[in-house]
């Protein structure tokens, strides 16, 4: 059965899988814009070439004109070498470290470079890297062939970094949209859920004022003191106003008591243990004297679902064991909720504790949810799956803080 829990995680996967074919696509759509204007970077670059040999070869003055005014129009950033590699000239680089070749009969003392050498040899290596070079022979620069090399232009550079750069940028807003959005959302859904358990508490107060009433009533009108039929009644409205005190703690912060971890544990499973199935044995072992602070009529909600959901779990007959221990420095307190039922998946050790994941048909998924929570945020605990083998049976951990008592 697909339950909430994991409709909203296949909703999640369904969003993810459009951001990647969009981030996909924008990608795509970048490379075959860059890979085209590279091709026409190249073209431009050939073109450049080819002016500057017809440059150097024309004698029609007036074609001449013409020629350089497509070498002007098609430069590029450039460097000219020989085939040693040496450089000869250069085009659309850093003018503030213009090439200037000094004469070779200068003085020593009186070469004072004119230009950066390094800066053109670290272009040529950036140029190397980037294109092939073009092969042309240009009279008058160098014997042989010489190599034109040339690398993108800033616009095709910025259009290279341009989709990572976006994707970023709406990566960081969906994502801070995304918590903001969330945070809200649960910020509402506490409120509502707050509002909504007071208002419970406050309906339920009425009757059951008047089923204790009622209760007495019975006593004194048939002499039931001692009737275990009318006890029992008493114990179940009992039971239920601790369940409106619950409802009524929900949203405030809670006055821990130190109390005997064993007994509490006892007292619910001594009430819970004849409300289920007698196929069910239970059992509560352990260490009486380890004390922690607790609120017990929460704490029993956590005892009550943890049984609930190894009751749950168990089919035909079974047994449930309650373990309090303690760790070998004895500063945490554990308690073990045993069950023989069927057992949990490795992979949903996590998952269970989620709000709506449930096996249930008629389940809301909500126990395990308030289990965690109840620990984890009013008495600074503990709780998880410490152990599970499918057919075999599960045990949940609670681990809570020991309180030492004076002598």
């Amino acid at each position: 059965m697909i339950n909430t829990f994991q409709n909203k995680r296949l909703w999640k996967y369904i969003l993810l899988a459009f951001a990647v074919i969009i981030a996909s696509g924008s990608l795509f759509y970048t490379k075959y814009l860059v890979r085209n204007i590279a091709k026409a970077e190249r073209t431009r670059a050939q073109l450049w070439a080819l002016s500057i040999r017809q440059s150097l070869t024309s004698d029609d003055n007036d074609f001449l004109p013409y020629v350089l005014a497509v070498r002007d129009s098609s430069a590029v950033p450039a460097i000219v070498t020989d085939e040693k590699g040496d450089i000869i000239t250069v085009r659309g680089l850093d003018t503030t470290k213009t090439f200037i070749e000094l004469p070779s009969d200068m003085p020593a003392e009186a070469k004072t470079p004119k230009y950066d050498p390094q800066y053109f040899k670290d272009e040529l290596e950036i140029m190397k890297s980037q294109h092939e070079p073009i092969i042309i022979s240009l009279p008058g620069l160098g014997r042989g062939n010489n190599l034109i090399y040339y690398k993108d232009s800033a616009l095709l550079s910025q259009l290279k970094l341009f989709p990572y750069v976006q994707l970023s940028v709406i990566a960081v807003f969906l994502t801070l949209a995304y918590s903001t959005f969330n945070s809200s959302r649960k910020s509402e859904q506490n409120q509502v859920w707050v509002g909504l358990a007071k208002e419970t508490a406050h309906q339920l107060g009425t009757p059951i004022s008047s089923l204790m009433a009622w209760i007495e009533l019975l006593k004194d009108k048939f002499n039931a003191e001692e009737d275990p039929l009318v006890a029992e009644m008493e114990n179940d409205v009992k039971r239920l106003e601790i369940v409106a005190d619950r409802f009524s703690k929900i949203g405030s912060k809670p006055k821990l008591e130190e109390h005997s971890v064993y007994e509490v544990v006892n007292d619910f499973v001594n009430y819970f243990k004849i409300r289920v199935s007698a196929n069910i044995n239970f059992e509560v072992t352990g260490n009486k004297d380890l004390v922690a602070g607790l609120n017990i009529p929460l704490f029993d909600w956590v005892i009550e679902n943890l049984l609930k959901n190894a009751v749950n779990a168990i089919e035909g007959k079974g047994s449930i064991r309650v373990d309090v221990s303690a760790n070998k420095t004895r500063e945490s307190i554990y308690i073990d909720v045993i069950d023989t039922g069927k057992g949990i998946p490795r992979s949903k050790f996590a998952t269970v504790f989620q709000p709506g994941y449930t096996t249930r048909r008629r389940g809301w998924g909500l126990g395990l949810s308030l289990t965690k929570r109840i620990v984890e945020n009013y008495h600074n605990g503990q709780v998880f799956v410490r152990d599970s083998e499918l057919g075999k049976g599960t045990t949940f951990r609670i681990v809570l803080k020991k309180i030492r008592r004076n002598a």
